[in-house]
């Protein structure tokens, strides 16, 4: 048997999940923004707009760095940057390494949803020119009362 939903905009769960897909993805938009933002006042402004004061920024290491650490006896290495003046520095470091040359930028998937304080969607780094994406990840955000982020979990990869 097969059943096909339909979307009544009389509905108001259909309206509300509605919104929440749209304002998921409007944060999606607005995060990714951030990593390819050329003026650094803007950037502080748009970390202090998007994270809480004390929000973290949790990476999920490449295999390599992960690797090294295993060497080492460090099972499970995160890299984490807590607070804005961190957060700043990781931005704009990526910035400066991916965005500035002019070789890549960032740009989101349309798969943003959220689930309650949960947002997830994923990115992709594309050749500035155009072209195949040649890295990505997706992003798990934990929102305060106030829409803030408190925690970012980023998976990079394909």
């Amino acid at each position: 048997m097969t059943t096909t939903a339909t979307t009544d905009p009389t509905d108001p769960s259909a309206t509300a999940t509605a919104t929440a897909t749209a304002t998921a993805q409007q944060l999606a938009d607005r995060y990714v923004a951030l990593w390819t933002e050329p003026d650094p006042r803007a950037r502080r402004q748009a970390i202090e707009e998007l994270w809480a004061e004390g929000g973290v920024h949790l990476l999920h290491p490449p295999v390599e760095v992960r690797e090294a650490a295993a060497r080492v006896g460090f099972a499970e290495p995160v890299l984490e940057a807590r607070g804005h003046e961190e957060l700043e520095f990781r931005v704009s470091r990526a910035y400066e390494e991916f965005v500035a040359p002019g070789e890549f930028t960032f740009r989101t998937r349309p798969d943003a949803v959220r689930l309650r304080d949960v947002v997830r969607f994923s990115w992709e780094m594309v050749p500035s020119r155009g072209g195949q994406p040649v890295g990505g990840g997706v992003e798990f955000v934990v929102l305060d009362a106030d829409g803030r982020i408190t925690a970012d979990y980023q998976f990079p990869g394909l």
